[in-house]
């Protein structure tokens, strides 16, 4: 049985409530975990507030706090295998995938411990004689953080390892359906000598937890990653104290295949950039834009490779692509590429169900690609979050640009050619958080992540990913105070 994190213990739910945890290669149960609800948000939310405001973290120095967090990554490699395996088993996804995850993820706190001691403030210049003026950075406070599904444990690492370094107090929510690794690294945490009720993780659903934890009035900033629907929702909720937001809400990430590019190798990214982990990745390049003049042998070659992907369980090391995360997500992938046939797409390759029996208990859906599509068909426009590329036409560089850009989000995107001048042309027109040329899907630690548009709000990752987490401060000093005699 597992359980919530609240100042220091491990608890189960208030009702005692739990929900069963499901293996999706194959509806196995692999867990029952704590189901928490409303009160225990509260409970978490309380200790969080009492353990900043009474509490030594924010002013332990941040030289101390920097040790913490890598000791947590000194777990995090320690305990690489065990974290893969269980987020392999939790998310379908190969266990190649999920050990890289654990070095970005033990990369993600070593960069900001050490970022953690590197501010000590800005003296500025004062108008005013006799005087000093001085910029520092302090935390925010108290944290909400909700993380999604798809990648539970790095897209935690993106919100706690900032938090933590800037001196706050959290309160995580965790998806329900994958909630192992993240409980995984709450141990790790308490190992690593951070202070109870300093790190705070509540299990539940995101409309009774994440609605508790968006609209409460001791929270004073909410990170948030997922759907947009939701994030809006959650922008709503806030509003009641005004609370600092950082929200990264998905992408529809177009790549732009010029015929002048490597053919063979922007056939290979075409592929990675949507059929690690069956696509459920907000930065995945689900829209291929490709020049006229080569968009049949493309797309022929693509269909090639495509065919010979390897479906199966993520423990088998010869697996290319893992299963969808759950019944009623691979009925949203199924009914997304059904309305899309309806609007005109058609189906080059896959489409369906896989016919292999030994399948057939898991949540497989083939990797398809879809020709004949318009930015005008909501295949094209909606993230489909699936294995499914749709692929576009155009002539012209300013074409290309113009339908890359024809979307309500503006996460991520590629360009792929040899001319560089084209490429740094194309790079700055598209609206974009990140635009990678001759590659895909590349983050690192010290680069930050978020999006234009209705992608989100702020950044997470690098120098502003910490920033997210500080309050700026100005404090002027009068080293001369006398009467100003105006009254």
């Amino acid at each position: 049985m597992k359980k919530m994190f609240i100042k220091g213990e491990w608890v189960e739910a208030n009702s005692g409530e739990t929900r069963e945890i499901i293996n999706p290669y194959n509806q196995e149960v692999i867990a029952m975990a704590a189901e928490g609800n409303e009160q225990d948000v509260k409970f978490a939310i309380a200790a969080a507030r009492k353990t900043f405001d009474q509490g030594d973290w924010a002013t332990t120095p941040a030289s101390e706090r920097g040790k913490i967090v890598h000791k947590i990554a000194d777990l995090i490699e320690r305990d690489r295998e065990d974290l893969a395996e269980l987020e392999s088993l939790d998310t379908g996804k190969t266990v190649e995938e999920s050990r890289w995850d654990m070095d970005d993820i033990a990369g993600v706190f070593r960069y900001f411990a050490e970022m953690a001691d590197k501010d000590g403030g800005e003296m500025i210049e004062s108008p005013i004689p006799n005087s000093t003026s001085k910029v520092v950075h302090e935390p925010v406070g108290v944290c909400g953080q909700i993380t999604p599904w798809n990648y539970p444990l790095l897209q935690a690492s993106w919100k706690l390892a900032p938090a933590l370094a800037a001196g706050n107090t959290l309160v995580m929510k965790s998806s329900e359906i994958t909630p192992l690794t993240s409980i995984k690294v709450f141990e790790l945490m308490e190992e690593a000598g951070v202070p109870a009720g300093v790190v705070n993780l509540v299990l539940g659903p995101g409309d009774s937890v994440g609605a508790e934890l968006s609209a409460n009035d001791d929270v004073d900033l909410i990170s948030f990653t997922g759907g947009i629907e939701t994030g809006k929702r959650i922008m709503q909720a806030a509003s009641s104290n005004v609370k600092n937001l950082a929200l990264e809400l998905g992408g529809k990430n177009p790549n732009i295949i010029f015929a002048d590019a490597d053919f063979e190798t922007a056939v290979d990214q075409a592929m990675n950039a949507v059929f690690f982990h069956a696509g459920q990745i907000c930065s995945a390049g689900t829209r291929l834009i490709v020049e006229d003049s080569i968009h049949d042998d493309f797309v022929s070659a693509l269909v090639d490779r495509v065919k010979n992907i390897k479906l199966g369980s993520g423990f088998d090391e010869s697996t290319q692509m893992g299963p969808l995360i759950s019944k009623d997500h691979l009925n949203k992938v199924i009914n997304y590429v059904e309305n899309g046939k309806k609007e005109g797409a058609r189906v080059a390759v896959g489409g369906g169900r896989p016919e292999d029996p030994e399948l057939q208990n898991g949540f497989f859906y083939l990797p398809t690609v879809l020709t004949d599509c318009t930015t005008d068909m909501g295949v094209v426009q909606d993230e489909g979050f699936g294995p499914v590329i749709t692929v576009e036409k155009f002539t012209t560089e300013a074409e290309a640009v113009r339908l890359a850009n024809d979307s309500i989000y503006g996460l991520s995107g590629g360009v792929f050619t040899n001319d560089i001048a084209k490429a740094e042309r194309c790079a700055r027109k598209m609206r974009m958080g990140t635009v990678w040329i001759n590659d895909v899907n590349l983050y690192f630690p010290h680069a930050p992540w978020g999006g234009y548009k209705q992608s989100g709000i702020g950044r997470e990752l690098g120098k502003t990913g910490l920033e997210e987490y500080q309050e700026t401060k100005h404090i002027f000093q009068n080293l001369k105070p006398e009467p100003a005699n105006w009254f």
